[in-house]
């Protein structure tokens, strides 16, 4: 359906023909608006300079200045791509068959110009046009983009390269700063060490005895030391796991036996605070293979996290198994709990639920950035649930079976 009024260009030396296309055309019932030339020259020189836009030619194919297919050339070369439509003689349609190849739209012989006729023609060929210029921009629209979508991949090329150098260089700086903090923790311990042993010797009343004031005041330097060198511990410890330098060294033994010991070895910990620190185990098979040190490890961090965190009430661990393969460590508490909003972070080192400079529990902030670690190297998982001011509780489940090794 056409409902704007069309800006038709009828170009024909005959004054008769124009006449006979004009009248069909204006009882067509559309609305248009017909324009005449006589000279092929005269109608290219108005389509290209003419200031309003046509919609549709109808050209003779004899015309005495040039013939219509130099005609229907000449406005393809000058980028004009409106609808032609060729009128032609009796007896001349391979001739129309070769304009129409050319460039024009349809064709029609003159002895059937008609109102229905060209009415067809034209709703045909506008159609048909405005098809091909939808396609055409729907193309020119592909190539742009296709073209924007080549830029955004340079775009994302060049940006996967530069996140990869700096990677690298991220890289090679945790490198250098774990180098640095292996050299420096090792470097701390010697002298601590030496500062450990004379504050031993002193409180062995070696070589001359002590007064009660003297006594204390060693006392409280080895214990400083003493915190002091389980912090170097904790730095030099997560230093060697970021760098990969910690190697687990797979063997049988008694998980109820490492258990029990290393419960034992921290009660003394939880005596001194009040707290009731129990053990239950319910697995059938005792022996596993995993390592050793590294299983110690993560309990001695959880339990003494949990004494650290923990003001009154208990402390229990909790061992059970999932048969045939899997062992579950759970570790409860009745601490202080941990906030919902720090639970995301809890696993990453040097952070802690209370980051301000007057937080009432010291350390690194490594503990459980450690934790994490040794369970991921034993093949396993580390999980927590946690309630402010009640408790909580953190699972670790490992491999009965640690490796190919069983």
């Amino acid at each position: 359906m056409i409902l704007k009024t069309l800006n038709i260009l009828i170009i024909d030396d005959d004054d008769v023909d124009r006449m006979a296309v004009k009248r069909a055309l204006s009882l067509t019932q559309i609305p248009l608006n017909i324009t005449e030339e006589s000279l092929g020259t005269m109608g290219i020189n108005r389509l290209k300079t003419d200031q309003k836009p046509y919609d549709c030619v109808f050209l003779d194919y004899c015309l005495p200045d040039l013939d219509g297919l130099a005609l229907i050339r000449e406005l393809r070369q000058s980028s004009i791509h409106i609808p032609l439509v060729v009128l032609t003689g009796q007896g001349d349609e391979q001739v129309a068959v070769e304009m129409m190849k050319a460039g024009a739209s349809d064709y029609l012989t003159k002895t059937k110009i008609s109102p229905d006729t060209l009415s067809k023609i034209l709703r045909n060929v506008i159609r048909i046009y405005q098809a091909e210029q939808e396609v055409k921009w729907a193309n020119n629209q592909l190539k742009e983009n296709n073209k924007l979508l080549i830029r955004k991949n340079q775009e994302l090329k060049s940006q996967r390269q530069q996140i990869e150098l700096q990677n690298l260089q991220l890289q090679e700086t945790s490198r250098l700063k774990s180098q640095f903090l292996a050299t420096m923790s090792h470097e701390l311990r010697t002298p601590l060490n030496a500062i450990m042993g004379f504050s031993q010797m002193l409180l062995s009343q070696y070589p001359d005895p002590l007064t009660i004031k003297q006594i204390d005041m060693v006392q409280r330097i080895y214990n400083n030391s003493q915190n002091l060198m389980n912090l170097l511990n904790e730095v030099l410890d997560f230093s060697k796991i970021e760098a990969g330098q910690m190697t687990l060294h797979p063997s049988n033994f008694d998980l109820i036996k490492l258990a029990t010991l290393t419960v034992e070895e921290l009660r003394s910990l939880a005596i001194e605070k009040n707290l009731v620190l129990k053990i239950q185990i319910d697995i059938n098979e005792r022996f596993i293979v995993s390592d050793q040190n590294c299983l110690r490890r993560v309990l001695i961090n959880l339990l003494s996290n949990a004494i650290k965190f923990t003001h009154e009430g208990e402390i229990c661990l909790n061992i059970t198994e999932i048969p045939p393969s899997k062992i579950i460590i759970a570790l409860k508490d009745t601490g202080i709990g941990i906030a919902p909003e720090h639970l995301s972070f809890i696993f990453e080192a040097f952070r802690q639920g209370d980051q301000t400079l007057t937080r009432k529990q010291t350390g690194t902030g490594l503990g459980l950035a450690i934790t994490d670690a040794l369970v991921k190297l034993l093949q396993g998982t580390i999980t927590v649930e946690s309630e402010l001011g009640k408790g909580s509780t953190f699972t670790v489940q490992i491999p009965r079976y640690l490796g190919n090794y069983e």
